[in-house]
């Protein structure tokens, strides 16, 4: 969740939506997301909408979770209407910020909201993302026994001086303790790691990827580092403090880890993310590239229902004001035309393993599959069976590929 809002237009205070947000919305799944905005410290690269203790101005962390019930029950309301039928959650998914910072019974609360409100599906994924030094075995139980049915840790890496770097706080080898009561718990266990840090070397990764690999998660993701403006990161990049994150040597880094996690069993269904089957793939995350609805809760999270997407104001003081008001968190909207829904569903699609169906494209976009499989960009098979799949080479140039396919010229 990037830091900076976009520019769009500004949001009703009564929150409503507009009819089209209705149309087909029974075809679609409905998920909710739950932002909890705090960290212990913040961390150099990160760019999220966090906020550390002393960035809260007279916010107390102790009121989020009454504020984000009342965001849920208004959200109910708004939904209902605006005549957009009630549907219950296929997935819940409460990150950060850090979510398990706050008390386990604050968490629970707002599930049962969740659960109050619209329902919960039958089978549903509930995960929580949490650092590995922000919870226990008990904590996890809590959890477990009110419905969550997933943990997603922040693992990032198993190199002390690689961690040093992103300024993470947790101590690797508290891993397998984590890792361990989770699964007593009966959570099923995501590991998330970083690669490319600066310093990091391909042997550092290894490490890493070894270590997450022996804990038999059933999930890892792998998000390459990304040096956003304004973080202490870029800054210490620009004064050179440390060294300048390496395109070449970030895609040396991602084959070794499809080459290790492939080998050990994990196939990969995005760009980032491998899991050991099906089932264990993240439906939540799986929701928005196939851009389905759901319901963003908390300072700075984004909502889209039926093509209207909207973001809430960032600051959790803002945030309390609104909500205590009465009155909608969201601070800007819009409502995606034609060409903009066709663009994001190609870039969405794109990503993950399920691919584009040829027959979907356009005409003009049809003409470059021959091109892209000579160039090695698109799995041959799949194509001529009606599917736009990525390869290896394919994920790692994706942008280019999604260019090529929204481009309006035809090949030659």
């Amino acid at each position: 969740m990037p830091s900076a809002l976009p520019l769009a237009d500004p949001a009703p205070l009564d929150g409503l939506l507009p009819a089209s947000a209705a149309v087909g919305s029974t075809e679609r799944d409905f998920g909710v997301y739950l932002h909890v905005p705090f960290c212990r410290v913040r961390c150099g690269y990160c760019d999220f909408n966090t906020y550390t203790a002393t960035e809260l101005r007279g916010v107390k962390q102790s009121d989020y979770a009454s504020q984000a019930v009342m965001e849920v029950e208004s959200g109910g309301r708004i939904l209902t209407e605006s005549g957009v039928p009630s549907r219950p959650a296929a997935t819940v998914f409460f990150g950060g910020g850090t979510p398990t910072l706050l008390p386990a019974e604050n968490l629970v609360r707002m599930l049962q909201a969740v659960r109050d409100t619209w329902g919960i599906a039958d089978g549903a994924e509930v995960t929580t993302e949490a650092n590995p030094d922000s919870v226990d075995a008990a904590y996890l139980a809590e959890l477990a026994a009110s419905g969550f049915t997933r943990v997603s840790f922040g693992m990032q890496s198993a190199v002390p001086r690689v961690l040093a770097t992103l300024e993470r706080t947790h101590d690797p080898e508290r891993i397998p303790f984590v890792v361990q009561w989770a699964r007593e718990a009966g959570l099923d266990v995501s590991l998330d790691l970083i690669y490319g840090t600066p310093g990091e070397s391909l042997a550092d990764w290894q490490v890493s990827l070894e270590h997450a690999i022996s804990q038999q998660p059933d999930h890892i993701s792998a998000y390459s580092l990304i040096v956003e403006d304004g973080t202490k990161l870029a800054r210490q990049i620009r004064r050179g403090e440390v060294a300048q994150v390496d395109e070449d040597h970030q895609a040396d880094l991602y084959e070794l880890a499809d080459d290790l996690l492939g080998t050990a069993g994990y196939d990969w269904y995005e760009v980032s993310n491998w899991a050991t089957d099906v089932a264990h793939r993240s439906r939540h995350n799986l929701a928005y590239w196939r851009s389905q609805d759901w319901w963003g809760v908390g300072p700075g999270a984004h909502s889209h229902v039926g093509g209207v997407r909207w973001w809430n104001v960032k600051h959790p003081a803002a945030y309390a004001d609104r909500i205590l008001a009465g009155h909608s968190p969201a601070a800007g909207r819009e409502t995606l035309d034609a060409a903009t829904r066709e663009t994001e569903r190609v870039l969405l699609l794109s990503r993950i393993r399920e691919g584009i169906p040829v027959a979907s494209l356009s005409s003009a976009a049809r003409t470059h599959v021959a091109g892209l499989i000579a160039d090695e960009l698109v799995n041959a098979k799949a194509a001529l069976s009606g599917t736009i799949e990525l390869t290896r080479k394919g994920r790692l140039l994706a942008d280019a590929v999604v260019r090529r396919l929204l481009s309006d010229s035809p090949a030659h």
